[in-house]
């Protein structure tokens, strides 16, 4: 769970490494081999991204204002 704005940061650099991973798979696999190694891939930066829309969705507290 992303708690704060350095954490989302991260989060993002994170699920931005995975998607240009799957950018260059993507010219230079087979078909097949691509599909075989991006589920894995994909799977994960859907799951970064769901944690980063939920903490998005979060107000901040007035503390941190």
């Amino acid at each position: 769970m992303i708690e704060n704005d350095v954490e989302l940061q991260a989060a993002q650099e994170y699920a931005l490494r995975f998607e240009r991973i799957l950018t260059t798979a993507r010219s230079t696999y087979t078909s097949e081999a691509y599909e075989a190694m991006a589920s894995s891939y994909l799977a994960e930066i859907e799951r970064v991204n769901a944690e980063i829309v939920e903490y998005l969705r979060r107000l901040p507290s007035r503390e941190a204002a």
